[in-house]
């Protein structure tokens, strides 16, 4: 089920964040943050993790596409930059397992709908645009 263009899960956190006030949106960011796992050690398949070089943080991610149609996403994020590894955070529960024609369908802003501006640099933002980008690519190529 799909909610103005962005699956279930990641509609509510969307909601969730535009509710809430600034404080609780740093909160809520550092949480996803300490809830990111590390990735793998060895990815398995055909994954491997592609820089986006967009963001000012070190950011990496794998997407691949599992047999089901499914997706599942890999990301290498440092934990010194715990807003850009929370929105990694917020992509890992709302996108993992979601079919990849509904991640292909989320608009590449879909962010600014949660007030991250209040709490983030623009060129944060965009970076998070980037992010969300890469990885579409990855599964568009898949």
């Amino acid at each position: 089920m799909e909610h103005d263009g962005l699956p279930e899960r990641l509609a509510r956190l969307v909601e969730m964040f535009a509710a809430a006030p600034k404080r609780v949106k740093i909160d809520a960011l550092v949480d996803f943050s300490d809830r990111l796992p590390p990735p793998p050690d060895d990815l398995a398949g055909a994954a491997t993790l592609h820089r986006v070089h967009e963001c000012q943080t070190p950011f990496f991610v794998a997407a691949t596409t599992q047999p089901d149609g499914r997706v599942h996403l890999v990301f290498d994020v440092p934990r010194e930059s715990p807003t850009i590894r929370g929105y990694a955070g917020i992509l890992a529960e709302g996108l993992e397992g979601v079919p990849v024609s509904e991640v292909l369908a989320i608009p590449d802003d879909f962010y600014l709908r949660m007030g991250l501006e209040e709490v983030l640099s623009p060129l944060r933002l965009r970076g998070m645009g980037a992010i969300l980008r890469e990885i579409k690519r990855q599964l568009a190529a898949a």
